[in-house]
């Protein structure tokens, strides 16, 4: 049987990066630089979530997957790779204008994955932050595609203040962008497939305006309204409120009084502590989930028992569906 495994950060540093892996999530980060993504659960390539903890430390993700998939991934087995990807996001300007293509269109458009749908839970936002998804009401494809070749998606994006706890589903073919001052939970779609359609007229560490693809993009944007906060939903679980459910995972945030039990589903679970703190089984000798530390729990070992050890313990879920 397989133990649940604590599972190690992995760094991207990128231009719009910051340091509140340390101040918010309590981090020790390798050096003074900026930090962008923290990646939690990964398997995908040479990027792999390597075990930090317990009996099965060092080992990789897609190591468990390809040898013990039976144990970790149970009715969901047997799989390639792990087939979503979790991190955090310290945006300390404004992200590029994005969209991802839904599966089809990523095949169509000869892309490598498939493609990308996803989900953000704020953490933390600054004082006038603001999260852009979807278009305004009543902007068409063609007055889109306009206002990105004039350089002003400004003009049509949809945007909103953000606030902390508050969630927002993405679904593939919605065009996005995270903006400055918000520290982000992501659950995705284990892909790679990013249309860049806008980057606020800016330039990159070179000088020069980082590559748009425009084109892709327009042909990848299949969802044009403007998209609004979750409305989470209560669940048969008292500290269970349900934030998404999509054919690719299920997204919750739950909030245990003392102690929540979790998994005998046949399935694999994740969680992600993101306020207080969450103790295993005193059987598995395991250290205790701290703000931003993160576990993968495999199928195999049935129902767990986990412990809000402080006040205000806050954790996200991931289930596959």
């Amino acid at each position: 049987m397989l133990a649940p495994l604590i599972l190690a950060p992995i760094y991207r540093s990128y231009l719009w990066g910051g340091r509140r892996f340390e101040t918010a999530l309590g981090r020790r980060l390798p050096d003074a630089g900026v930090y962008a993504e923290s990646w939690q659960l990964v398997d995908r390539g040479a990027d792999q979530s390597v075990v930090a903890a317990g009996p099965f430390a060092g080992a990789t993700l897609g190591g468990l997957v390809r040898d013990r998939g039976g144990d970790l991934l149970g009715r969901h087995a047997p799989r390639d790779s792990f087939p979503l990807l979790f991190k955090f996001l310290d945006a300390c300007q404004d992200l590029s204008v994005q969209v991802h293509p839904d599966d089809a269109r990523a095949a169509r458009l000869g892309t490598p994955d498939l493609g990308k749908t996803e989900a953000w839970y704020v953490i933390d936002a600054a004082p006038g932050a603001r999260i852009y998804a979807g278009l305004r009401e009543g902007v068409t494809r063609e007055a889109f595609a306009a206002a990105l070749r004039a350089g002003r998606c400004d003009e049509a994006i949809h945007s909103f203040p953000a606030r902390p706890g508050e969630c927002v589903f993405i679904p593939a073919g919605t065009v996005h962008a995270i903006g400055a001052g918000l520290l982000v939970a992501e659950i995705q779609q284990s892909s790679d497939v990013t249309y860049r359609l806008h980057d606020w007229n800016r330039v990159g560490p070179d000088g020069k305006p980082r590559q748009l693809h425009v084109e892709q993009g327009l042909e990848a944007a299949s969802r044009l309204g403007p998209v609004a906060p979750v409305n989470p939903a209560r669940t048969a679980d008292p500290a269970i409120r349900r934030l998404v459910t999509c054919d690719y995972f299920l997204f919750d945030e739950v909030v245990p009084a003392d102690a929540w039990s979790v998994g005998g589903d046949d399935g694999c679970h994740f969680v992600a502590t993101i306020a207080g703190e969450l103790a295993f089984e005193d059987h598995w000798s395991l250290p205790p989930l701290r703000v931003g530390d993160c576990a993968l729990l495999p199928a195999s070992l049935g129902r767990q028992l986990l412990t809000a050890t402080r006040a205000g313990t806050r954790l996200l879920h991931v289930a596959l569906p």
